[in-house]
């Protein structure tokens, strides 16, 4: 089949603009075998492709990504690597502690990582902070409070004045705040896993595959070149349907970031603070924030749903206007600190939020779906299938494998305009949180 969706590079992302030169792409050239590919070089896609290398070091292993690593979605995100999931339900602890317990794992497999190949991604231990400027806002995070300590889970209360002291703002008159979670430079994390793969492990960018045999010898085809071989394992998110699985089962939102210059030493000093930071917004539909290590200033808001994957320049341009007067709002004190870049990126979700990492079809595999906690869940995903799929029988299969299916959504003549509604009501109801 020819597949004729891909992730379109737009060179907007700031993070990955950050990093400065880099080495030109390796592409894939000329027809050749694997014992295995993987395409999708995000969080999933590199962690399959390293655990297939360390678990078969005697096979090659091929990694496609369509553009180049960092500029894709994984390198996109706002940079936490979470623990513990955004809704807690009250009536499946069970499959809560499983979230928090393969989130953990995860972000200690990263840790050893950016330890053993000393990867430089301002990865910082420093927790994040859920914040609230509305008595809506406040009484949903008393809600998780309580919910997080039926888990056991530790978590600190805020009140206006911490919350100055922490982020230098005073706009928030609330805070729930939780240690474990992990802030990082998403781009310069994913090209430096990138590039400290197994040997037997070639990672090739700019490599779109463009058509697909899914018999019994797969034939993975690019403009430069073809693989074939006899197992493919997926970690292409929301572009999986245009591989002819889990159709109708995934739906795609973008979601946009803007990134300041980094602030002079009178703006630092003017700002305050203890430092780095991360906030998670109370209600759907508001804002995120991060103070970096490099002294930028992150907002990310507005949705956007387009199916087509198309972004318009005026989209840029609305949003930009949206994310200035959110920074003046908050920051008032650093008055002409003015953004480099903005960006959209790409987030797929499942009608029942739960991830799909396992078999679609004989030989093919797929860790996809990671609703909204890529790094951590992605990295654990794709560490799972392909401990799945070389035969591995792990805790973590177990507990990556115990999710139920991917539940089907309504024809997308339903489904569009209703999740567009739903995001509209929540830019209506976000109030003092947007």
């Amino acid at each position: 089949m020819k597949v004729t969706s891909f992730p379109k590079n737009d060179h907007s992302n700031g993070w990955y603009n950050g990093l400065g030169d880099q080495p030109p792409a390796s592409v894939l050239h000329g027809d050749s075998t694997a014992d295995w590919v993987v395409v999708g070089g995000g969080f999933s896609g590199l962690a399959a492709a390293r655990r297939l290398g360390e678990l078969r070091p005697d096979d090659r292993v091929v990694l496609l990504e369509a553009g180049r690593i960092g500029e894709n979605a994984s390198g996109r995100n706002s940079g936490f690597v979470i623990d513990l999931p955004h809704a807690i339900s009250q009536e499946q602890p069970e499959h809560d502690h499983r979230q928090i317990r393969v989130n953990r794992m995860a972000i200690a497999w990263l840790a050893e990582l950016i330890e053993q190949h000393q990867i430089r991604c301002q990865w910082s231990h420093r927790g994040k902070v859920h914040v609230a400027a509305t008595n809506r806002g406040r009484r949903n995070l008393e809600v998780m409070a309580s919910r997080l300590g039926g888990l056991g889970e530790v978590h600190e209360l805020w009140d206006a004045a911490r919350l100055k002291t922490y982020l230098g703002t005073d706009y928030f008159n609330f805070g729930l705040f939780t240690p474990g979670c992990i802030l990082m430079q998403p781009a310069a994390l994913v090209t430096g896993l990138a590039r400290s793969m197994p040997e037997n492990v070639e990672v090739y960018e700019d490599s779109a595959v463009v058509a697909f045999d899914d018999g019994p010898s797969k034939i993975l085809t690019t403009a430069g070149g073809s693989v074939t071989t006899p197992q493919v394992v997926l970690s292409t998110n929301g572009w999986t349907p245009g591989f002819g699985f889990l159709k109708h089962q995934l739906l795609t939102m973008h979601t946009f970031a803007s990134l300041t210059r980094p602030l002079t030493e009178s703006e630092q000093v003017a700002l305050g603070g203890e430092g780095d930071w991360g906030t998670i917004p109370s209600t759907l539909g508001a804002t995120t924030m991060r103070y970096t290590q490099d002294k930028r200033l992150l907002i990310r808001r507005s949705l956007r749903h387009r199916p087509d994957f198309t972004i318009r320049p005026d989209d840029h341009d609305s949003i930009r206007r949206e994310h200035e007067e959110t920074l003046k709002k908050r920051f008032p004190m650093v008055p002409d600190v003015g953004f480099e870049d903005t960006w959209g990126g790409v987030l797929c979700m499942s009608r029942n939020h739960v991830p799909k990492c396992g078999a679609l079809a004989d030989g093919i595999w797929a860790a996809v779906c990671q609703n909204g906690v890529g790094a951590a869940k992605g990295t654990i995903s794709g560490r799972a299938v392909a401990e799945l799929a070389a035969g591995e029988d792990t805790d973590l299969v177990a507990d990556m494998t115990a999710y139920e299916d991917l539940q089907r959504f309504p024809p997308s003549w339903i489904t569009a305009p209703v999740f567009r509604a739903k995001i509209a009501y929540a830019r209506l109801t976000a109030g003092a949180e947007a």
